[in-house]
């Protein structure tokens, strides 16, 4: 015998204690509101966080897109994908611009998200002084009184060790110039991504039972120094080799066969749409 599960794996009472907790983080931006994370069919650590925020706001006319790293095909999101899909009946899709809901682990989408949709963030430390402080009852008093001088230590620290700051992902961000936030371990080339951004933003960590938030049209600022402003990762000179894209966040491969560095887009959806246009504006050149 097979027992019917409820629609989107939880129960009401759960659904609606994940969507409290959410309401309060959307009214108090990268605040980190804790709520009753609940056990899922996966791990603690891949992605639950994530997944019990789009559990609990995901309707039956709703279109979701997952991806892992820019993957839309990883055993991540594919595995993520399926159980929302067998617990929903909802239609899936790789189009950015068609989802309404975008789960992602660690990547923003290339393609600009509208004020229709919304992006799920997993998240695995929430806490963007956890590597200056340990203890979980300091950290909330630091947050409280407006004292972030330990995550300015740690990026002045940087600095003097490599003449640069050193955050490759998860560079902490000043949201609505109140509370630090960590913005997930999304590479630095997305954070200006979150800077008013049209579509809602919600992180979930569900090992660390934490929901946070960025509403629409919300300041993200990286932080930064004056004389050591904030850069992302550069790909000048460097293009898709499959779809020749710049201005994009970039892939570095090998060529086995010329022993050569070649990149390719990180968002696969956003190279194939870019490979889709150029095809189509061949066809329609060659039959004009």
């Amino acid at each position: 015998m097979k027992a019917n599960t409820h629609f989107a794996f939880f129960d009401e009472g759960s659904k609606k204690e994940i969507r409290r907790a959410t309401l309060k983080a959307v009214a108090i931006p990268g605040y980190q509101v804790p709520f009753a994370s609940r056990e899922m069919p996966i791990a603690r650590g891949w992605g639950t966080g994530g997944l019990q925020l789009t559990l609990s706001l995901i309707g039956q006319t709703d279109v979701l897109k997952v991806i892992d790293q820019g993957s839309d095909e990883s055993v991540n999101a594919v595995s993520i994908k399926k159980l929302v899909q067998d617990t929903t009946g909802v239609q899936l899709t790789e189009c950015t611009e068609e989802a309404d809901i975008i789960q992602s682990r660690h990547r923003i989408p290339e393609c600009s998200l509208t004020k229709e949709q919304i992006l799920v963030l997993q998240v695995p430390i929430p806490e963007p002084l956890r590597a200056i402080e340990a203890r979980e009852y300091v950290t909330k008093n630091m947050h409280a009184e407006d004292d972030y001088s330990g995550a300015w230590l740690m990026l002045f620290e940087q600095i003097m060790k490599f003449g640069k700051t050193a955050t490759t992902a998860d560079h902490p961000v000043s949201v609505h110039d109140r509370y630090v936030m960590a913005p997930s371990p999304i590479p630095r080339f997305d954070n200006p991504k979150m800077d008013h951004s049209e579509a809602l933003i919600l992180l979930g960590a569900g090992r660390e039972k934490k929901i946070y938030a960025v509403p629409p049209y919300t300041s993200v600022k990286s932080l930064a120094f004056d004389d050591y402003p904030f850069t992302v990762e550069s790909f000048v000179g460097a293009h898709c080799h499959l779809c020749g894209a710049r201005d994009v966040f970039l892939d570095e491969l090998i060529d086995h066969e010329k022993s050569e560095t070649i990149y390719q887009c990180n968002d696969s959806a956003y190279c194939i749409e870019q490979l889709n246009k150029q095809e189509k504006v061949e066809v329609e050149s060659t039959y004009a």
